[in-house]
């Protein structure tokens, strides 16, 4: 569906300032948003909000639809009555612009352990209606999820596959009993969703109050150590006798690797999806409106058609492309649920079948300003070749480096080409540059990385794509947030006709 003109920042919470080493849901989100509505900016596009695993991606979560408990705001939970002053006692000093991810967990996770005791302890009559309520609502992935990370904690962190068989192959008894056994840590991480949930929701309601919406991401794929596959195995492709996935997710060598992405997430079984009328997918994109008003669709055209890299390979070389239900299952979900405000990011070794299946559901591509200066004029990326309205165009993502960084590392075509494009890079720097670009472009949506808006170097890039370390720690201080930046942007976004109404 098209969107009207008007403007974003992507900005992952995480990357928020906070005592607590991470960001969280607390005061300095509410003040982000208030920094969006000063600045005339209509949307905040997040990455997935899910718990994360080993390095800490937010596109490898144990659970497509759970939040992570590291967002949990201490503060909140404090003005709600389940922490007290004492339990801030012991709080470490934690880096300023990055988060020490093991750091957190240390000091943060015993707090809510703490705030789980009260809550179970002390709560009010209101309070456990909320938290039943949650849970029954929620029960189609909360009591998966929940059991699995309980199990997952009994394990020491073991993949579910290498658990119990019993538990591994999900049978009936094994179940029960683990139920039983680990009610009391199945009952901890039930309340971490009930509390991550009530605080987003307070969030996202204050965002949508600000006339800001909220851009969320659905990754094509999980992770194969995830409550989703465990919980769902017939719906991925698994060996039968070891658990693993059979056919592992990527793309082959492009812009970002020589020898592709080799992602490891198991690829779907399309035909058993199907035989379901594509239930799984049709619960997923329901629960992400719980959590946010916009859907970007990560990896889109992986519902066209997706690489498939056998079990033992190392890279991503050795894959093949084989073709996905896609136009039936966007079917399935407009009848179901309607027409879903969706982004598709496009971006990579694009058909013509992908883009006609983007087409056909209306649903605006992507388009990458640090992608347009490497060619010539036939460049799609270029601003004059983006004629179709019915897009969002960003100065980069979160896979890329930050433009001051880009532009810093760019090849001698690729500043010659830009210089030669803008007349000469302006005092105000190439970051400017580049928003001011996106914002005068005819693409109906511009979003910029909040890194860009700080004109911030490469120190403060979020995600190197194939590096499994390292990643996701760029956090910003709270005075970065001012007056004076807030009105440079109502002042561009006015100017370039992107203003509210």
């Amino acid at each position: 569906m098209p969107f009207p003109r008007s403007s974003g920042i992507l900005l992952h919470p995480t990357s928020f300032p906070s005592r607590f080493g991470i960001g969280d849901l607390g005061n300095e989100a509410y003040r982000f948003i208030d920094f969006l509505k000063d600045g005339s900016q209509q949307y905040w596009q997040i990455l997935p909000l899910g718990p994360t695993g080993f390095g800490n991606s937010p596109y490898m979560c144990y659970s497509a639809l759970a939040g992570n408990p590291l967002l949990i705001s201490p503060d909140k939970l404090h003005e709600a009555g389940l922490l007290n002053d004492d339990d801030f006692n012991n709080l470490p000093e934690f880096p300023l612009d990055k988060v020490d991810y093991q750091q957190v967990e240390s000091a943060k996770i015993p707090l809510l352990k703490t705030a789980c005791s009260n809550f179970k302890a002390n709560h009010t009559k209101e309070q456990l209606k909320a938290f039943e309520e949650f849970c029954y609502s929620k029960a189609y992935w909360l009591d998966d999820y929940s059991l699995f990370m309980a199990l997952k904690d009994s394990t020491g962190g073991a993949s579910w596959n290498s658990w119990d068989k019993d538990i591994a192959k999900r049978k009936p008894r094994a179940i029960e009993k683990a139920k039983k056994d680990l009610e009391k840590e199945v009952f901890y991480h039930k309340f971490l969703q009930f509390q991550f949930y009530s605080q987003w929701s307070d969030l996202r309601k204050y965002a949508n109050d600000c006339n800001v919406q909220i851009v969320g991401d659905i990754p094509i794929y999980v992770a194969h150590d995830s409550a989703d596959v465990w919980g769902n195995p017939e719906n991925f492709c698994l060996d039968k006798d070891t658990g693993a996935a059979s056919l592992m997710a990527g793309v082959p060598p492009d812009y970002f690797s020589a020898t592709g992405q080799l992602w490891g997430n198991p690829v779907y079984d399309w035909k058993q999806l199907e035989k379901q009328k594509f239930k799984w997918w049709v619960q997923r994109f329901e629960a992400m409106l719980d959590y946010v008003d916009i859907i970007r669709i990560d990896h889109f055209r992986g519902f066209e058609s997706y690489w498939a890299v056998p079990l033992g390979e190392e890279t991503a070389v050795n894959g093949k492309w084989i073709e996905a239900p896609g136009d039936k299952l966007f079917e399935t979900i407009k009848k179901q649920l309607g027409t879903l405000p969706v982004l598709a990011e496009d971006l990579g070794t694009i058909t013509p079948e992908v883009e006609a299946l983007r087409d056909k559901f209306e649903f605006p591509g992507m388009k990458v300003l640090q992608f347009a200066f490497g060619g010539d004029a036939s460049n799609p990326y270029l601003p004059f070749n983006v004629q179709e309205n019915n897009c969002v165009i960003y100065t980069g993502t979160h896979d890329n480096d930050t433009t001051v960084g880009w532009y810093e590392q760019a090849s001698d075509t690729e500043k010659y080409n830009l210089n030669f494009y803008l007349g000469s890079i302006s005092p105000d720097g190439v970051h400017w540059d580049l928003i001011r670009l996106a914002l005068g472009s005819v693409a109906n949506v511009a979003i910029f990385p909040l890194q860009d808006i700080l004109g911030l170097g490469s120190n403060a890039r979020m995600n190197i794509p194939s590096f499994g370390e390292g990643n996701w720690e760029w956090r910003y201080r709270p005075e970065a947030m001012n007056p004076e930046l807030s009105d440079r942007m109502k002042h561009f976004v006015q100017f370039f006709g992107r203003a509210p109404n």
